[in-house]
């Protein structure tokens, strides 16, 4: 009997990466969403769809959907794709079934990197380097530590990306703040600042990732890639990409943090690389990221790979990764267009008449992230919400 999977998040492009993987592994991938369709459940991978309560305004009644997918579909493996979906099987974790597999170690060790408080301690504790760091339970608490601040701009940093609260997940987001009476502004204005937050020197220079998978503390493989064109194109979600090695440095920050924690499944550790070459620790999200195709095509399969160490069957002897680059069509469209609206003075003429080119004129070698000939669906559902969506703004 082949293994029944169900997939979460199936609107995310990292579950159609993910779905791809593990049904063209001949695993059986039911794919979920909060909708009544997604783009992963398109997926000629993809061995049913189905549905659950949007987790953000009902995570209990969230949950209790998954149960009753597990039941209806005889699952053995469960792989969520969002923070969301992760806390809420997190916290209910002891009424999930015995002999139903999530690929994450307990909560407490998920709580030590994906807090980004009890992170940065753990930074400090080991020698990992990271910005200047004020920790605040709460606004009254940062309020008063705004006057230990003496260099602005400093990041408002909550604890959580996603916070799951009583009966709603709680979105959060980082902010800057130019002086103490926008920090002040921001943490009085803001529902977010009621909880666990950091304040944090801003660090000049680039991003730069480590992708990782672990096997009880064991390092499985590692991978990184450079971003081409991100939108927004002043920096964001990368729309082009290619796989690029490993920088040692960085991995070795990496597997500090996630040897000592003991980690268990894939994670994201980003740095922020300054103009000399200094790294500093941003954060860590244990989950699935964005451009996860990439790596598949590179030769690195985490989504199988993932559940191979969980259910222990065997990994391949010989784990290297090849070049690859891919692109994301509807995400570098909306790009070129965020930079035609650019003024003059940011972007000349003769500079956007050369992204129109590098738009249109792909680079050799380059793969579409959803749109592939031998799996097209997902692309064609992309193209007829991406319209819908047009033609509601």
């Amino acid at each position: 009997m082949p293994y029944r999977l169900l997939l979460l998040d199936g609107n995310q492009r990292a579950a159609l990466a993910a779905t791809r993987s593990l049904g063209s592994k001949g695993i059986e991938v039911i794919v979920a969403e909060s909708a009544n369709q997604s783009l992963a459940g398109q997926s000629r991978y993809c061995f049913a769809s189905d549905n659950y309560r949007n987790p953000f305004t009902a995570p209990r009644k969230c949950f209790e959907d998954i149960l009753g997918l597990i039941e209806k579909h005889s699952i053995q493996f469960i792989l969520p794709i969002t923070e969301a979906t992760v806390y809420t099987l997190l916290r209910y974790r002891d009424e999930i079934p015995e002999n139903v597999h999530i690929p994450f170690p307990s909560a407490d060790q998920v709580e030590q990197l994906a807090d980004k408080n009890a992170l940065f301690h753990l930074a400090q504790q080991i020698g990992v380097p990271c910005p200047t760091s004020i920790f605040c339970n709460n606004r009254q608490e940062g309020l008063s530590s705004l006057a230990e601040v003496h260099e602005y701009p400093v990041i408002l940093k909550p604890s959580k990306s996603r916070r799951l609260l009583a009966d709603e997940i709680l979105s959060t987001n980082v902010v800057v703040a130019y002086s103490r009476e926008e920090a002040e502004q921001l943490l009085r204005a803001s529902e977010q600042f009621k909880y666990p937050f950091t304040i944090q020197s801003f660090i000049e220079g680039h991003g730069q990732g480590v992708f990782a998978l672990y096997n009880q503390g064991q390092p499985v493989c590692f991978f990184a890639h450079r971003r081409i064109r991100e939108k927004p194109p002043e920096g964001g979600v990368s729309v082009l990409s290619e796989s690029a090695p490993v920088d040692e440095g960085l991995k070795g920050l990496a597997h500090q943090l996630l040897s000592n924690a003991q980690w268990h499944g894939v994670a994201m550790v980003e740095f922020r690389v300054t103009p000399d070459g200094s790294p500093y620790l941003m954060e860590i999200n244990p989950r699935f990221w964005g451009s996860l195709q990439l790596a598949v095509d590179a030769g690195i399969d985490f989504p199988y790979w993932l559940f191979c160490i969980t259910m222990n069957l065997p990994l391949p002897d010989d784990i290297r990764s090849r070049p690859a680059r891919l692109r994301w069509l509807l995400g570098d469209l909306d790009r070129l267009y965020l930079v035609l609206k650019r003024p003059l003075a940011r972007y000349s003429i003769q500079a956007k008449l050369l992204e129109i080119l590098r738009f249109m004129i792909p680079r050799r070698g380059t793969r579409h992230e959803v749109n592939r000939m031998d799996d097209f669906r997902p692309f064609l559902f992309e193209l007829q919400e991406y319209v819908r969506a047009l033609l509601k703004g």
